[in-house]
This record gives C-alpha cells, sequence and structure tokens, in this order.
C-alpha cells in the first residue's frame, strides 16, 4: 500500500495513483487519472487533472493548475497527457497543459525543471531536461525546449518555434524563431545576440571547444552567400566537433519556424 500523506480538506479521486512518500496539502485536487510518483509533494491548493503524471520527488506549490484541458479551440476532449518528470520544481500559479491530437497527443516536461510563479507551458510541448523558466514566462503550444535552456522572466515563445539545448533567452523577449543551441534570444522581437558563453563556462565546457564553436558561429552568420551555403561549409570544416555539429543538424532540420539571425543579418533564408 502506498505510504501517502493526504490532508483531511484535499480530494483525492478514487482512480488516482499516489507513490509512496507523496504528501497532498491542504485544498488540493487530484484526479481520478492521474499519477504521482514517490515523494511527490503538492504544497497547497494544487489541482491537477486529466491523464497527468508527475515523476519522483517534483514539489508543487499554491495555485498551480495542472493537466486541465489545453486552451485550443481544436481540442474536443480527446484523451491526450501530460508528463512532467522527476524532481521538478512548479512554482505558484504556474500552468501546464495536456495535449492534443493536432499536436502528437502528449505534453511533457524533463527532469530537474524550474517553473517559476506564473509560467505557462501550452499543449504539445516537449521541454528538456534541467530547464529554467523564470516568473511570467509563456511557452506556446508545439514548442520544442531542449536541455538546459533558461528563460529570463516574461519572455514569451511563439507556437512552433524550437530552442536548441543551451541557449538563453532574455528578460522581455518575443522569439518567434528558432534559436540555435548554445544561442542568446534577446529582444521584442527576437534576434539572436551571439553565443551564451557566459552559460558555456558555467557549465565547465571546454574552452578550446567553445573557441570552435564562436569561429563556426561568425563563419555561419557571416554577409557572405547564403546561410546554407555557409552551414554546409561549417559542417565540414567542423566536422569533429560535437558542439558546432550540434548547431548545423539544428539549422538543417525541417521547422515551421524560421532560424533566428543577428540583428544586422540580411538573410532571406
Amino acid at each position: 500500500m502506498s505510504s501517502a500523506s493526504v490532508h483531511p480538506t484535499a480530494i483525492v479521486a478514487a482512480g488516482a495513483r499516489l507513490g509512496n512518500g507523496v504528501k497532498i496539502g491542504p485544498y488540493c485536487i487530484v484526479g481520478d487519472e492521474v499519477v504521482l510518483g514517490d515523494d511527490v509533494e503538492l504544497i497547497s491548493h494544487v489541482c491537477v487533472e486529466g491523464r497527468t503524471e508527475i515523476g519522483a520527488g517534483s514539489q508543487i506549490y499554491p495555485f498551480a493548475s495542472v493537466g486541465h484541458r489545453p486552451q485550443d479551440r481544436k481540442y474536443h476532449g480527446e484523451s491526450s497527457r501530460l508528463v512532467i518528470g522527476e524532481r521538478c520544481v512548479i512554482r505558484e500559479s504556474v500552468t501546464i497543459n495536456p495535449g492534443t491530437e493536432g499536436g502528437g497527443m502528449l505534453t511533457r516536461i524533463g527532469n530537474d525543471c524550474l517553473l517559476m510563479a506564473c509560467a505557462h507551458v501550452a499543449h504539445d510541448s516537449i521541454v528538456g531536461n534541467n530547464v529554467i523558466m523564470a516568473n511570467y514566462v509563456g511557452i506556446a503550444g508545439h514548442c520544442h525546449i531542449g536541455d538546459n535552456v533558461i528563460f529570463g522572466g516574461s519572455s514569451v515563445v511563439h507556437q512552433f518555434t524550437r530552442v536548441g539545448a543551451h541557449a538563453f533567452v532574455g528578460a522581455h523577449s518575443m522569439v518567434d524563431g528558432d534559436v540555435i543551441p548554445y544561442g542568446m534570444a534577446v529582444g521584442n522581437r527576437a534576434t539572436l545576440n551571439g553565443l551564451n558563453l557566459v552559460g558555456l563556462k558555467r557549465r565547465k565546457f571546454d574552452r578550446e571547444a567553445i573557441h570552435r564553436l564562436r569561429a563556426a558561429y561568425r563563419q555561419i552568420f557571416a554577409s557572405e552567400g547564403t546561410l546554407r551555403e555557409r552551414v554546409e561549409d561549417a559542417a565540414e570544416l567542423f566536422k569533429n566537433d560535437a558542439l558546432v555539429q550540434d548547431v548545423v543538424a539544428f539549422i538543417a532540420a525541417a521547422s515551421d519556424r524560421p532560424i533566428l539571425l543577428p540583428r544586422n543579418s540580411h538573410d532571406s533564408e
């Protein structure tokens, strides 16, 4: 039997599955298809509904709304899912919606993520591991966010946009194009503002690898030739460099949104 602790004022549906050590605080509501992993804690006034799974060790703070119907008029009650990873911290008034039939039926948050107060993750978005969203960050539907991305407060991301691993999005930015891995996006509308060098150094990336990445960045976003030609040249010149190849593969992949470019770039691709 589960060793869950449920406050007398909480409402937990009969079908909910509670792992060992789960703590459900005052006035929480847990729906019939919810799965809470071991040691999950709902502090108080948390509402979790739908086909929602929350990984072990995650904490959810007051007034968060997790797993309710997507904010999408094309949603017609299909049995979509929301999966939140382990050791996530979801702060006050965060909202996270499940997927839809038009987007793969799944919204996923990775492990070790921090979503600060009033952040929002919309339907069908896929968020990687160790992602930090500061207060009032908004991730629209169908977005793909890589591992170790950091979002400054009040930044927002357009639907169907990709943000590559280890990127940084500055506060109050409106991002409507794909942000390359290791890149830094700033502004409304956001432009690419170089590489996330501070983040790379903090995560102990090799200095020589960072130098090669900077050289590739200058080549890819130079003014001569087309973006496609410059990416192909960088792929060949740095064919043994993992970081550069991450960027090359990201740009080459099909996407619904354009690649975010530096402010002075005139590329139309």
